[in-house]
């Protein structure tokens, strides 16, 4: 994702600041009913807690707290394992666990610390964790099967695909992914006055072939609502749901939501979560745009079937500096031609602002581009693309 910054440890900080974490722990206190060890091995944590507990509690109420306990360090160790899969894969942004960092008991007290363990390290990690309890509320608000009902009414899918290689066959330029975008963690507000709807038509008469819209609330001032109210408002450019997707339950909603195309970033999600969505996307008519950051990502991804869209984030995730030369490394040698074989559009993202730049991508092997930051930020979104692209690409 474009505009992605690592944070600071200051308390008044910004999630989005530059820095390192504190290095102190800090301390959430609250009065607890149980007195509880930390949890390591579930065959004795319960026989643990039970010495430890209060001589008013009776034998029921220790059975009854037992199958929580039991669970709970379940579900820790799951989120445990889960990690260790992805960084066998090379994957550097963990999850959170879903009943987040054990926690540790002195007294009446129940204490959580807050250390590397348990606490983001940059700030996509951030924006994950933050994403997967954002979601877990969601689906209750709307499980899935409602979404699969409200599928029935929803617009047709447009060929996401196909619009990027019609563009590039018409202009003989990468076909131009405008993206629909209001602020972003690294930036902060990028278009004061933002009417979704007025952006995306700007673009569209600007020669752009398909769309990107921010649905992100949180660190990118967007919303579902953005995307849906372009779909309707009649915009023909396939659009792409632009979110941090960490469950298929948001495929589900960007389709009912009116997307054409979903993003997929290898940086967070396991090859065989990948496999999985694309399967769905293929079942509900989506395109799948497959973002990678380096040559383990790139590797990986070229390895899974079905793959269309490869796009090729230019921001190296751990220091967040852009360079564009990190597109033509990646598309160099065998990976190269093994793109060019399985006929994978490959996109380039990040640090894109000058027909120089665009002319330096496409020749390394881009064929499409994603823009946002170098088109919104202007009084006329739509005439940006020609100064972006040294011509008009509109016609």
């Amino acid at each position: 994702m474009e505009g992605l910054v690592s944070m600071k440890s200051s308390a008044s900080s910004h999630p989005a600041a530059i820095g390192s974490l504190p290095r102190r722990p800090t301390f959430s206190i609250r009065r607890s009913q149980v007195t509880l060890p930390r949890v390591k091995r579930f065959s004795t944590a319960a026989a643990s807690i039970r010495a430890q507990q209060p001589d008013t509690m009776d034998a029921s109420s220790a059975a009854r707290e037992e199958p929580e306990i039991v669970l709970k360090a379940k579900e820790w160790e799951v989120g445990m394992l889960q990690n260790e899969l992805a960084e066998s894969q090379g994957i550097r942004i963990r999850r959170q666990p879903p009943t987040g960092p054990p926690l540790h008991y002195v007294g009446p007290f129940e204490f959580r610390i807050q250390n590397e363990g348990n606490t983001p390290r940059n700030i996509l990690e951030e924006i994950v964790w933050h994403k997967d309890n954002e979601v877990h509320q969601l689906k209750q608000w709307k499980p899935i099967y409602t979404l699969k009902k409200a599928m029935e009414d929803a617009l047709p899918t447009r060929d996401f695909v196909g619009a990027l290689r019609e563009a590039n066959h018409r202009t003989g330029l990468p076909g131009l992914i405008a993206e629909v975008k209001k602020a972003s963690p690294s930036r902060g507000v990028l278009r004061e006055n933002f009417d979704p709807v007025e952006v995306a038509q700007s673009y569209e008469k600007g020669g752009a072939a398909c769309l990107s819209v921010l649905t992100d609330a949180k660190y990118f001032q967007g919303s579902f609502e953005n995307l849906e109210a372009i779909r309707k408002a009649g915009v023909k450019c396939p659009l792409l749901c632009k979110e941090f997707i960490v469950d298929a339950w948001q495929i589900y909603y960007a389709r009912t939501k009116g997307a054409d195309a979903i993003l997929l970033i290898a940086a967070i999600l396991p090859d065989l979560d990948i496999k999985y969505m694309i399967k769905i996307c293929k079942v509900l008519g989506l395109a799948a745009l497959v973002e990678v950051h380096d040559e383990r990502e790139m590797d990986r991804v070229l390895g899974i079937e079905g793959v269309e869209l490869i796009g090729i984030n230019n921001r190296n995730l751990e220091t967040f500096e852009v360079d564009i030369s990190n597109t033509k490394k990646l598309l160099e040698g065998e990976r190269g031609k093994l793109i060019r074989e399985k006929g994978i559009i490959v996109v380039g993202e990040s640090g894109l602002f000058t027909p120089e730049h665009i002319a330096y991508v496409q020749e390394a092997g881009v064929g499409a581009v994603l823009v946002g930051e170098s088109l919104v930020k202007q009084s006329d979104p739509g005439q940006a693309i020609s100064g972006l692209f040294g011509r008009d690409i509109s016609s």
